[in-house]
């Protein structure tokens, strides 16, 4: 790590995948999990400087978080702002914490320890949560504490062979450092603003679209890897399904799905699909539970496992051969971005849970080397051309 590398303060951390996507060009100076389980985690992967405090954000005071930020990173809780959710949104008990990390902001801002950038991460679900009046709010905290700032959506599979749309909010206090080159454009980029930002953005007061920024950091190199190359023959965590198993699992496929199986047993050639069991109405309209397969080379997004059909299914096709069974804990953690030597759970749920509620390793890098790096270095040079 360099003398002078920048400093951050990773809030909601979970077991610190903010941290593996800023890499070793960053010092972390405070951590904040709630999460007894994921917090041991955390320090078992982050060992050396014990900078991790386990607690509720709603506890701490500026007087809990040393020194100053050059970024601060909140990937708040998800659950009343998802689509699968209740719809409590900012109001609700888990998402609503929020407000108190905000606060905790301030009281830096008021004690002249305001940070450069704060990143704030969760799903699409925000932009439409209470039609947009969530999202407003978010953006009009980053106006009234006098930051510029700009959203981006994007999508893990960008990166790793994982379908996962994530929504980045990211504020930047300087106006100076908006010097950097080539990380703003003057409109939106297809890329990096969906139709759903877009309207989103539209629904904002004017005060709130005076203070926003374009972010526009180049596209990533096409990505490489399938879901194929991450999957193990001999997991750790689960077992294979019997011929039984996979034959009831094929059983609750409609037509289509099963076509899909047989198409890719005509390849003759070795076809990974990701299986989710969702529930569906039949043609008579009853509510019946489908497995349902996709041989894209990409997997869904992980969730956390709340119930047996958000456990991802791993289907195995090599000609008439046919085995299936659940994801393993270590091919979760590859479809977020992680190394094998990153320690998991021993419990598969625990596990599971831990890698479904993270954030894409890569894509914070990506964030990082082509937003948060450039912003910093400008106003360092803008500040040493001062001095």
């Amino acid at each position: 790590m360099m003398a002078n590398a920048p400093t951050f303060y990773e809030f909601f951390a979970g077991a610190g995948m903010a941290r593996a996507g800023l890499g070793s060009k960053w010092r972390c100076a405070f951590a904040n999990e709630f999460d007894v389980k994921k917090s041991a985690v955390y320090q078992k992967n982050w060992k050396g400087a014990n900078t991790l405090k386990v607690a509720d954000v709603r506890t701490l005071t500026p007087q809990d978080v040393p020194g100053e930020a050059d970024l601060v990173w909140a990937s708040f809780p998800c659950q009343d702002l998802s689509l699968a959710g209740a719809g409590a949104g900012l109001k609700g008990d888990r998402s609503g914490t929020f407000w108190p990390f905000w606060q905790l902001m301030e009281g830096l801002m008021k004690e002249d320890r305001a940070p450069k950038v704060i990143v704030l991460e969760n799903v699409c679900g925000t932009l439409t949560s209470h039609e947009g009046k969530d999202f407003a709010a978010i953006c009009s905290t980053f106006v009234k504490a006098g930051y510029f700032f700009g959203a981006v959506v994007v999508d893990a599979v960008q990166f790793v062979p994982q379908s996962r749309p994530r929504l980045f909010v990211i504020g930047v206090r300087d106006e100076v450092a908006l010097t950097a080159p080539n990380i703003i454009s003057t409109e939106p980029s297809p890329r990096w603003h969906t139709k759903g930002l877009l309207n989103a953005f539209e629904k904002l007061p004017a005060k709130a679209r005076s203070k926003w920024l374009w972010w526009n950091p180049p596209a990533p190199a096409k990505r490489k890897t399938t879901i194929a190359d991450l999957i193990e023959e001999n997991p750790e965590g689960v077992q294979w399904n019997t011929p039984a198993e996979t034959e009831k699992l094929l059983a609750m496929m409609s037509d289509k799905n099963l076509e899909k199986v047989n198409e890719a047993k005509k390849t003759g050639q070795l076809m990974v699909g990701a299986i989710y069991k969702r529930t569906r109405r039949d043609e008579v309209g009853r509510k019946v539970q489908r497995a349902e397969v996709r041989f894209d080379d990409v997997a869904g997004c992980l969730r956390t496992p709340a119930g047996g059909s958000s456990r991802q299914v791993i289907l195995i096709v090599h000609g008439e051969n046919v085995r299936s069974r659940l994801i393993s804990p270590r091919e979760t953690a590859r479809l977020m971005g992680l190394p094998d030597s990153y320690e998991l759970p021993k419990n598969y749920n625990e596990a599971y849970h831990l890698t479904g509620d993270g954030v894409a390793v890569p894509v914070v890098r990506h964030l990082a080397k082509h937003i948060f790096e450039p912003l910093l270095a400008a106003q360092a040079a803008a500040t040493k051309v001062a001095a």
